[in-house]
């Protein structure tokens, strides 16, 4: 496992490591490991490959990523687990992240790159998270990045109390971010999307009023606070849009015009990041939502210690689950093996019975089939079983030795 995550990286680094094209990224990763897994949030990107640390490296290397952190073995299950629990997530608890695991294994199936392996991580991390919120209270009363930055808003102003306030972004962000607001004794909660129809749907749930794209530069006029968080390729609000906005917010023979505070919570980021420059606005990005993610954690320190010894608990059997998994290739190898064998005898022993029928041929066929299972029985228990207690070589050894005669390489001291 590969990536970036908020613990170690701004948004500068974030956006320097992140897949614009995803299904591109996923299509190239298949030719070169097993199974592949991509989940790209709006703090962290995570690149999971049923492969070797060494060739993710050099295929992200090879993709022009230089920064990142690279995880193997139980450590990748170790945070899998925490990822999908929450107590990962830069808002400690918030349960979007496994709607989000969950859509990013639809696209790694989709894209044909899901194999046994992903489907058995993913499939267990999913699982694991909604555990843990049914056994502590980890995500009682959690915030998600939309409602933390409600959160920051409120902070700025003391209150969003007669407040206008602009929504750009009607996915699934946006809503977190209108239904924040909603609870907020507002005056007037605009919402814009550059499909208008969408912007309709999210402002009638809230309450709102749908504002056309076109229409963008005067409800930023009559707004004091802005909150973007579309998913757009690139900026959608510009410095020179923004500047020109500002102008209408200027009272009659005033040098300055009246603050506007402009909340990016999109990545790739909205607002281009000079914006922030213009005269009268103040821009802040998820890197400022940190200190509302440090007041949630010191309230949840116990949840989270809880959340913790739940996922060692499931280590040992994750692991166990993984290496069983990891048997089905030696042990397909072995039965491909002993079919080919099979049918090349049973067709022998048809064309010795000249002029035998369809019911003879019928029990040649089931004598053979049943024997070879049965013959092959302990050898697979053996194999598995050594799979399951992490011992993977020694299942590839055992298959060897039966398929092609190769001396057993166990160490002196099994």
């Amino acid at each position: 496992m590969a990536g970036l995550n908020h613990h170690a990286a701004g948004l500068a680094d974030l956006e320097a490591f992140r897949f614009a094209d995803e299904e591109a990224f996923l299509t190239a990763a298949r030719e070169r490991f097993k199974g592949v897994f991509l989940l790209q949030t709006c703090n962290r990107i995570e690149v999971l490959v049923h492969g070797t640390a060494g060739d993710l490296a050099d295929f992200l290397h090879d993709l022009g990523r230089e920064k990142f952190e690279v995880r193997e073995g139980g450590d990748v299950l170790r945070h899998l687990l925490q990822v999908a629990t929450g107590i990962d997530s830069m808002i400690i608890g918030e349960d979007q992240i496994l709607g989000q695991m969950k859509r990013a294994w639809a696209a790694s199936q989709a894209a044909g790159t899901s194999d046994h392996v992903i489907d058995l991580c993913i499939k267990k991390a999913v699982h694991v998270g909604v555990e843990v919120r049914k056994r502590t209270k980890i995500n009682r009363g959690a915030v998600s990045i939309g409602s933390a930055a409600v959160a920051l808003a409120e902070e700025l102003f003391t209150s969003l109390k007669g407040r206008h306030i602009l929504v750009i972004g009607s996915g699934e962000m946006g809503m977190l971010v209108a239904q924040a607001l909603a609870a907020k004794d507002l005056t007037a909660i605009y919402v814009a999307n550059r499909t208008y129809e969408r912007a309709v749907v999210l402002a009638e749930k809230i309450g709102g009023k749908a504002v056309n794209f076109g229409e963008l530069k005067r409800y930023i006029t009559l707004s004091d606070v802005v909150i973007t968080c579309t998913s757009a390729p690139h900026p959608v609000i510009t410095r020179r849009f923004l500047a020109d906005a500002m102008k209408g917010r200027c009272w009659p023979l005033d040098g300055h015009p009246r603050p506007l505070v402009v909340i990016d919570i999109a990545q790739p980021r909205d607002v281009e990041e000079d914006a922030g420059e213009v005269d009268g606005v103040n821009l802040y990005t998820i890197d400022n939502l940190r200190d509302v993610n440090e007041h949630t954690l010191a309230s949840r320190k116990a949840e989270a210690t809880r959340a913790h010894d739940y996922i060692e608990s499931e280590l040992d059997h994750f692991l166990t689950m993984l290496n069983a998994a990891s048997a089905d290739d030696a042990l397909r190898g072995l039965y491909t093996w002993a079919e080919a064998i099979r049918v090349r005898e049973r067709d022998r022993a048809c064309a010795r019975l000249q002029g035998g029928d369809a019911q003879t041929a019928a029990i040649i066929d089931d004598l053979t089939r049943v024997l070879a299972k049965k013959l092959l029985l302990d050898a697979t228990y053996s194999i598995r079983a050594c799979a399951e207690q992490g011992q993977t070589r020694e299942a590839e050894w055992l298959v060897k030795a039966i398929t092609r005669g190769d001396g057993l390489c166990f160490r002196k001291d099994d």
